[in-house]
């Protein structure tokens, strides 16, 4: 079935006009496109069922823009939503009016703040939103703030849990939103604790938040003030005994009292191991929580480096920095022999974790 001449026509008209992006609305049978001047818009006529005449439609546009009737290879979905797509063909990627080709659009390292604009207007959902927020030139740029707003007023209808925390962790970026808005959906985090993960992803050393110091953070940090600045053990230590750490921690402790589901758990736990990784090669990440005990006691038998250079001078520091070694070996390779062989939510689900949760907390307390 091919297109009517009137609709040929149209459609060249259409292009003649050098449209930035193209848009093909299936319910009303209305193509449209994006240019400098505004919207342009062609009503299609139909010759048979619709939905064999949108991929004739399709086909036109792929031909004019790619040279090619075959369209966007959908089959390559997988492949485009790992940001394969080649930087060079992006712009014509947004003029066939295929809503998997903005899906490769938005995945893409290449893509701009520009570039984002067109793709937005083409299919602007809360997916698509925060694939573009990855982008740091779109986070500087003026199309950032938009989608930020528009995830922030979409989170109540989030219904996963790892779209929820992905959502809150872009939003969270530099100032996208205002303070109030980062206030407010910490609020919303003590009905759902969900959302504390996204600030703890995000921004653990700015929660919103008031918490007092540790009782002896003030003595602490004379002892520390003897070390070398460049101490990373003594910064770490003294950070997490401060106002703001311990703010960190109430956190950490909170979510993992009542976590949801096993995305949450997962996302916890590789979240707590990255942050409280203390040496830049960072230690082993096993599967038994066994394994983490004797690891941390055979390490703190044989300190080495900055943590040798800590307990020579604060011996006094070795049950906190224990802790920092041992959350800092937190991972979801902790959960696998659970989660490999489960997919319960809920107290089910905490219940099976219950010999994983119950150390972590004991090590976190210590720090508090």
């Amino acid at each position: 079935m091919d297109l009517t001449n009137e609709d040929t026509l149209r459609l060249n008209v259409l292009l003649a006009q050098k449209p930035q992006a193209v848009r093909i609305d299936e319910s009303r049978m209305e193509v449209h496109a994006l240019t400098e001047r505004g919207e342009a818009k062609v009503v299609l006529h139909a010759t048979g069922r619709d939905e064999k005449y949108l991929r004739n439609v399709r086909q036109w546009l792929s031909t004019q823009v790619l040279g090619s009737p075959g369209g966007y290879p959908v089959f390559l979905r997988r492949w485009t939503r790992m940001g394969q797509a080649r930087d060079d063909s992006l712009e014509k990627l947004l003029l066939l009016g295929e809503p998997e080709a903005i899906v490769a659009v938005v995945h893409a390292s290449g893509l701009t703040n520009e570039l984002a604009k067109r793709a937005w207007w083409c299919v602007p959902n809360a997916d698509n939103a925060r694939c573009m927020l990855e982008s740091q030139d779109v986070v500087t740029g003026s199309m950032g703030p938009e989608l930020a707003q528009f995830l922030v007023e979409f989170l109540p209808f989030e219904e996963s849990s790892a779209a929820t925390m992905r959502s809150v962790r872009l939003v969270l970026q530099g100032d996208l939103v205002d303070q109030a808005t980062k206030e407010s959906i910490w609020q919303r985090g003590k009905r759902k604790n969900t959302y504390f993960v996204g600030f703890l992803q995000q921004c653990p050393e700015c929660l919103p938040i008031e918490q007092l110091p540790h009782a002896d953070f003030q003595v602490i940090s004379e002892q520390l003030s003897r070390l070398e600045v460049s101490n990373p053990w003594a910064q770490k230590v003294q950070w997490l005994l401060s106002g703001e750490g311990q703010a960190m921690l109430e956190t950490y402790s909170s979510v993992m009292k009542k976590p949801s589901d096993q995305d949450v758990v997962v996302t916890l736990f590789n979240t707590m191991g990255h942050y409280f990784t203390v040496e830049e090669t960072g230690f082993p990440k096993p599967r038994q929580i066994e394994e983490v005990h004797a690891f941390v006691g055979h390490l703190m038998q044989n300190p080495q480096g900055a943590l040798h250079e800590l307990l020579q001078i604060w011996p006094q520091a070795k049950s906190i920095c224990s802790a920092i070694i041992f959350l800092s070996m937190v991972s979801e390779s902790l959960l696998d022999p659970v989660f490999g062989v489960t997919d319960a939510i809920g107290t089910v689900m905490r219940k099976r974790i219950a010999h994983l949760i119950e150390p972590i907390q004991q090590q976190v307390a210590a720090l508090r």
